[in-house]
């Protein structure tokens, strides 16, 4: 496996009742602990609707972010490009590049809510359409030097150019890929990077083998290259010293979740109710089909590389921010994922391991001939000065 990188994804998914400020507040200081824990990305998401999802405007989210953060790049997860001017769009991905010092990622999507669409007035039909449209311009504004016109027949441009370019040589873009094959397609034509939002469903594990080859098909077809490293699976997890202290930690939460977002504000296909009596059985459920990983740091390595063989190569996994657990067990678990799991994953411990297994091997050898050398010292002091000091 290649030196996989770690994300975080904030929706944000946050049940109904907590004070909107506190809660953006509490949202800043996990991007925080984030960078301190020297997660790679993180993503912010564009909702306007079903109160769960409060942040409606990740970039001005990502620019506070940007001045508490030191080396976490900073993604839009995602921009649904439909509801905006494409021009707007890359002006305040432009800034928050600046500001950030280079960090910043543009992730793009249609929308994910069909009611922020109808918010928006816009026919959920041409939302894809518009993503496409829009990526094309955005490209050439943040790429070409020389002014150009465009009319769609849903935006108008006029000898258009940023007069201010991003601080990174090349701003990264990436489009959100669900089940359907749209966003992969979007990936090949544009030579973007994914994040696959629904590879914790059923429905996205099982798509997520071929996946990859929509991709590079119409890479192909577009004159493109693209690259597995480019790809993030995002993956839901809550880590604790075993699995039965893990679920024990997500169970109360988890069901809410479940039953008050899947099931009552999104009426999510084929969602159903699950009972308190149900509910450890429908984690383990979660946990055996792999749309979780919810155990101790070593059984998260082995889900993790599971995964990956899965969907035959990504570059960045993802972590699914969510309110399952009480906070500081949400804390714990990003804090054991980042001292234990992370470096495993990545390979980092196998030299140390290695370190320690070869000085065992010779320990007592070893401390034998430094004890000797000790006293061949003291012997060699006493030589020369005798007892007089």
């Amino acid at each position: 496996m290649t030196r996989m990188r770690f994300g975080t994804f904030i929706a944000p998914h946050h049940p109904i009742g907590e004070h909107p400020t506190l809660q953006f507040e509490r949202d800043l200081k996990m991007i925080e602990m984030f960078d301190e824990l020297l997660f790679d990305e993180v993503w912010v998401g564009e909702h306007h609707s079903g109160g769960w999802e409060t942040i409606g405007h990740p970039d001005m989210f990502l620019a506070a972010a940007a001045q508490r953060t030191d080396h976490i790049k900073l993604a839009t997860g995602v921009t649904s490009l439909p509801y905006h001017h494409p021009y707007n769009v890359a002006g305040r991905m432009t800034q928050l590049d600046h500001l950030s010092r280079g960090r910043a990622i543009l992730g793009t999507g249609p929308g994910a809510l069909p009611s922020d669409a109808r918010t928006y007035g816009i026919d959920t039909e041409l939302l894809r359409d518009r993503q496409d449209e829009a990526i094309g311009v955005i490209q050439r504004l943040l790429r070409e030097e020389e002014p150009f016109s465009y009319k769609s027949d849903w935006f108008e441009l006029n000898e258009a150019f940023l007069q201010v370019k991003p601080l990174q040589s090349k701003l990264e873009i990436a489009t959100a890929s669900s089940i359907s094959p749209s966003g992969m397609k979007l990936a090949g034509k544009y030579g973007l990077g994914v994040i696959s939002v629904a590879s914790y469903s059923e429905e996205g594990l099982a798509a997520l083998p071929t996946q990859w080859n929509f991709a590079e098909t119409y890479a192909q077809e577009n004159g493109n290259i693209i690259s597995r490293n480019d790809w993030r699976v995002m993956m839901p997890w809550h880590i604790a010293d075993t699995r039965e202290q893990a679920i024990e930690e997500v169970r109360d939460g988890l069901l809410h979740w479940h039953n008050s977002y899947n099931v009552e504000t999104l009426a999510r296909p084929g969602s159903e109710y699950i009972t308190e009596s149900a509910a450890d059985g429908f984690i383990e459920k979660m946990i055996f089909r792999g749309g979780a990983i919810i155990g101790s740091p070593d059984e998260a390595a082995e889900a993790i590389a599971k995964l990956y063989d899965l969907a035959g190569g990504f570059g960045t996994l993802v972590g699914f921010v969510h309110d399952w657990a009480k906070p500081d067990a949400t804390n714990r678990s990003y804090d054991l994922f980042a001292r234990y799991v992370i470096p495993k994953v990545q390979g980092l411990l196998e030299p140390v391991e290695h370190a320690q297994l070869l000085l065992r091997k010779d320990n007592v050898s070893l401390m034998e001939a430094a004890g000797r050398g000790i006293l061949k010292a003291i012997r060699e002091h006493k030589a020369v000065h005798g007892r007089s000091e």
